[in-house]
């Protein structure tokens, strides 16, 4: 068995996380019914779905399961977008749109639901997730969410900003809506979990064989490594933010159609029990209406998992620290001070539109894009519905969306500024605009 190294971030979920499952690389020729490429939350649970519906299915994942972004997110378990709504989402698409509304209403009880169906240990919360508002104004954002996510069927509650306080342990918002089935995880638990889950279900997984390029040849789909390769039926690209990484010619228009953004977070070094009775006493997850975002959950230790974003290059690291400290302590100023054990980033995968993006690559072939900052419900949600896809389930039953890949222009020279629309949204976040 090859064991080429993988580094991993100096990450919370790395440091305390219990090594996952010993995999091969792919090495020569080998077959498969589907092949997934991706080895994070969209593929593990595509697979997932395959198995229990006894489809032979194999993984490629570049470097180990949850090595990307389904292993460095902040582990809050979403059921919603970042930014469209439902009517948005409908208006949209259409029936599909409600399918889709659907499977996003649903997605965190699904995480959970399999987490607990395959007993993963991944420090899972299903206490809820809130979403607080930071100005007066915005509060119609919470109220329409409320309302159109109430009409759909979900388990919503508007928040006066004294419900807000009681349940944040700050005066910082005023008032918001939270959702009882959101919560958070160990991110990385999950997919190390999860691989384990594929496995012990007879699937296979190949690690650090980063996918370099796929053809369709004699009605089958070719996957090629540096050291092999691997044909299937049909084909999953999971890649997400990760599209373009480690080939530039893999899925190009997919690649440009999300502008990877990095995104940091960081963890405090465990808070008392007394001040941590006051801050979020409830454990929920919690993220706001800033576009710079404010968040923050525990984990299973009491660490304030938490993160912000910085422009200028240059220590970011120590910049960031001094910069979240502050942010906390004027949150909540019975946290005293302030210190970060550790610090990390990964990719974010950002659409223009804030949509997800899914497409029909070829003939039982597909993929997806776009988590804007909202994977690691949708992404669980998702693999059924890809499973579904590659099963010959009919389009017009899918809670898929599908478009044709859109590229953004100057991709290249917009992800190199990219960052600099941090300066836009803290600008909105000073105005009371809802």
């Amino acid at each position: 068995m090859q064991t080429s190294p993988v580094n991993w971030p100096n990450s919370l979920w790395a440091a305390v996380t219990p090594q996952g499952p010993e995999l091969p690389e792919l090495v020569g020729t080998e077959t498969a019914d589907v092949v997934v490429v991706g080895g994070g939350f969209t593929g593990l649970s595509t697979a997932l779905h395959l198995r229990e519906a006894g489809v032979d299915v194999a993984i490629v994942e570049a470097a180990e399961p949850g090595w990307g972004a389904s292993g460095r997110n902040n582990g809050q378990v979403i059921p919603t977008l970042s930014r469209p709504d439902p009517e948005d989402i409908v208006a949209r698409h259409g029936a599909v749109g409600e399918r889709f509304v659907g499977l996003l209403r649903d997605s965190a009880s699904t995480l959970f639901d399999v987490a607990r169906r395959y007993k993963i240990e991944a420090e899972q919360e299903q206490a809820g997730w809130v979403q607080p508002v930071h100005s007066p104004g915005r509060i119609k954002i919470a109220e329409r969410r409320v309302r159109q996510w109430s009409k759909f069927g979900a388990p919503v509650e508007l928040l006066s900003r004294d419900q807000a306080r009681d349940m944040l342990g700050s005066d910082a918002w005023h008032g918001g809506f939270w959702n009882r089935t959101g919560g958070h995880i160990n991110p990385l638990a999950l997919a190390r979990g999860l691989a384990r889950a594929v496995l012990g279900l007879g699937a296979r997984i190949y690690a650090r064989s980063p996918a370099m390029s796929f053809e369709r040849r004699n009605d089958r789909w070719v996957v090629k490594t540096a050291k092999g390769e691997i044909s299937g039926r049909a084909l999953v690209m999971a890649t997400n933010a990760y599209s373009g990484e480690f080939s530039k010619s893999l899925v190009p228009d997919i690649a440009h159609e999300v502008m990877p953004v990095l995104s940091w977070q960081m963890a405090t070094q465990p808070l008392s029990d007394n001040v941590r009775k006051t801050i979020i006493p409830a454990r929920k997850a919690m993220s706001d209406t800033h576009g710079e975002l404010y968040f923050a959950r525990y984990d299973a230790r009491n660490r304030l998992v938490t993160g912000g974003a910085v422009i200028v290059p240059g220590n970011k690291a120590e910049r960031l620290k001094a910069r979240v400290a502050e942010r906390l302590q004027r949150l909540w100023p019975q946290i005293g001070e302030v210190s970060f054990d550790y610090v990390w980033n990964g990719y974010v995968g950002m659409t223009t539109d804030y949509m997800p993006r899914f497409h029909k690559l070829g003939p039982n072939a597909y993929g997806w894009t776009g988590c804007n900052g909202r994977a690691v419900a949708l992404t669980m949600a998702l693999g059924g519905e890809l499973a579904k896809a590659v099963r010959g389930v009919p389009e017009g039953e899918l809670a898929l969306p599908f478009t044709e890949p859109v590229t953004i222009p100057a991709h290249g020279l917009l992800r190199k500024v990219a960052v600099l629309k941090l300066l836009l949204y803290r600008y909105r976040d000073a105005r009371e605009v809802a």
